[in-house]
């Protein structure tokens, strides 16, 4: 089994601990997943399967797409619900302010996430720190905003948000960081992460429904093509003549206008052969992957 499957983590679960059921229902050794979503979030979580695994370097996760919860009234230590209350008010704001604090977090912005976050300083998690009672605070980072839209009130002073963001954005910090904008203390409820890169929801499964695919035989056909991530970089098609040089994976001697240093997925005869990048006058592999109609030769 060799491709993605987009799996609808749910919450309360690690990104680990899907990969774990993953392989079970697979039954392939090489399983991971690309861009780590928090324990208590919910959302799509790109899973590599078989030779996926090797072109992990190559997906594009910058663009990320979340559905989040911001609640007034409260901040916690984690910044989200499962965090000990540090701070209280009830000047809630109304909705114009909650826009207004919207805007200004939207852009190349600098944010301090939560000493429970998994950020690593000195090779250990902040969060594993956190837990043993060390005073540990994140070092700030800037991050990328593009839009933060602000879609429905919710009951108990919350309200729904639609953030799309870069990658290593902390959508809990932001939510923190809108209770100290309109000055009432906040975090976040809720999160839904509704596209990572090129997977979103449309193309995602549950667990449960993975499984009952794997009782039936019909996972393998599930599975998301190997260059279905891969489309934002540059496409070249070998000429057949060079066959033997793509199965041994050999230099080509072809470069079809690549671009120096470029990664560029490999074609021969429209099946997908991995990635290669230019150099000088010839194209070297970065990755190899055969078609499963074909027996690659290391």
């Amino acid at each position: 089994m060799n491709g993605f499957l987009n799996i609808l983590k749910p919450p309360g679960m690690t990104s680990a601990a899907v990969v774990a059921v993953t392989r079970r229902l697979t039954g392939e050794k090489r399983v991971g997943h690309a861009g780590t979503l928090d324990p208590e979030a919910a959302g799509v979580l790109p899973i590599m399967v078989g030779k996926a695994a090797r072109l992990f370097d190559y997906l594009v996760d910058k663009e990320k797409t979340y559905v989040a919860e911001v609640a007034f009234g409260q901040a916690t230590d984690t910044q989200d619900a499962t965090g000990r209350v540090v701070a209280t008010g009830d000047n809630y704001p109304d909705r114009a302010a909650v826009e207004r604090a919207a805007a200004a977090l939207t852009g190349d912005i600098w944010q301090r996430p939560s000493a429970y976050s998994a950020i690593k300083v000195g090779g250990k998690p902040l969060y594993a720190r956190a837990r043993q009672g060390e005073a540990v605070e994140a070092p700030p980072r800037q991050v990328h905003v593009e839009r933060i839209q602000v879609t429905a009130e919710q009951p108990e002073h919350g309200y729904l948000m639609t953030i799309r963001c870069g990658r290593g954005t902390y959508i809990r910090s932001i939510c923190n960081d809108m209770g100290e904008l309109v000055g009432c203390p906040a975090h976040m409820r809720f999160l839904l992460r509704a596209q990572s890169g090129a997977f979103d929801l449309s193309t995602a499964m549950t667990l449960e429904e993975a499984s009952a695919l794997a009782e039936t035989g019909a996972l393998a056909a599930k599975l998301l093509p190997l260059d279905m991530p891969l489309g934002h970089l540059p496409r070249l098609d070998v000429p057949l003549r060079l066959r033997k040089q793509v199965m041994n994976g050999a230099r080509l001697p072809f470069v079809g206008g690549a671009a120096e240093g470029q990664a560029t997925r490999i074609y021969l005869d429209g099946a997908f052969w991995g990635l290669a990048a230019r150099e000088g006058g010839v194209m070297v592999w970065r990755a190899q992957i055969a078609p499963e109609t074909e027996e690659l030769h290391q």
